[in-house]
């Protein structure tokens, strides 16, 4: 088996850590969120490859120096699950157990529905269904949670905010990380912060119910109770939009940021949820 140092998606050139047992009795594609790369999933990922797994853990669209391209447009899901699923059949895995966080998620979810051939289990971290959502947005008290989504929209601002890496160190302890894992994530995101921010920026553009459509793969659900940004009212319904077997697990006592704080707990319940989905 070739490692994987990079991949392309037409013009563009992702960084990838392709790592874990070159005999792997299966491949995790572990997909981060905002604002981090591929490095949130270290620890996680060790425990993977303990198990006899091969991990995939690509920096995104944004994120990767050779994949930023100009324009909110470039950064719509359907582009961000076509980069996924491009990693996917680069690797010669033939088909995926894809696990994502945050943002991650979304793309998890998308890519499961979209390209279902692609994936053999689906594990949402923080982040349900983007329908479920959706539906948490309209009809519950997810709204207040993601004042931010539109502050994003804003120009300038945002990136000026996102730019000073010791203030934006500092908002992401305030949200339950780390001083370690701040720093790291505001190391990698301040010095080219647009492309990330255009993850959001880019949400008016979706093709109209791309992201609605409904999971037909054994799908788990992970969410913790310290989280101030995912409501549980978002994650309750999530088995409304996954036709398989669907398991919600919530962790007690954990923020947001569940990859850096409970790397153990994530990888064991991404371990059963795989051995049960061979």
């Amino acid at each position: 088996m070739t490692r994987l140092t990079a991949f392309t998606h037409g013009s563009l050139r992702f960084d990838v850590v392709d790592a874990g047992p070159r005999d792997a009795d299966g491949t995790v594609l572990l997909l981060h969120g905002f604002p981090q790369t591929s490095a949130s999933w270290g620890p996680v990922a060790a425990r993977l490859h303990d198990a006899g797994l091969r991990t995939l853990a690509p920096d995104q669209r944004g994120y990767s120096p050779g994949a930023r391209p100009s324009g909110r447009r470039a950064y719509r899901v359907e582009h961000l699950v076509e980069d996924a699923a491009a990693l996917v059949e680069s690797s010669g895995a033939g088909s995926v157990h894809v696990v994502g966080h945050d943002w991650g998620a979304v793309v998890a979810w998308a890519l499961a529905a979209h390209r279902p051939e692609l994936v053999r289990t689906v594990t949402g971290v923080s982040v349900p269904h983007p329908a479920a959502f959706l539906r948490a947005m309209y009809a519950g008290p997810q709204l207040p949670h993601s004042w931010y989504m539109g502050a994003f929209q804003l120009p300038w601002l945002p990136e000026r905010l996102l730019g000073d890496e010791a203030r934006f160190a500092a908002i992401l302890r305030r949200t339950g990380a780390s001083r370690d894992q701040a720093a790291r994530d505001a190391a990698a995101v301040s010095p080219f912060p647009t492309g990330p921010l255009n993850w959001y920026r880019a949400l008016p553009f979706a093709a109209p119910g791309y992201t609605h459509r409904p999971v037909q793969r054994p799908a788990l659900q992970v969410w913790s109770d310290g989280d101030g940004f995912i409501t549980r009212a978002a994650v309750e319904h999530n088995d409304r939009f996954v036709l398989a077997p669907h398991r919600l697990v919530v962790l007690s006592g954990v923020s947001h940021w569940i990859p850096d704080e409970a790397p153990d707990d994530l990888a064991d319940l991404v371990l059963e949820h795989v051995g049960e989905h061979v």
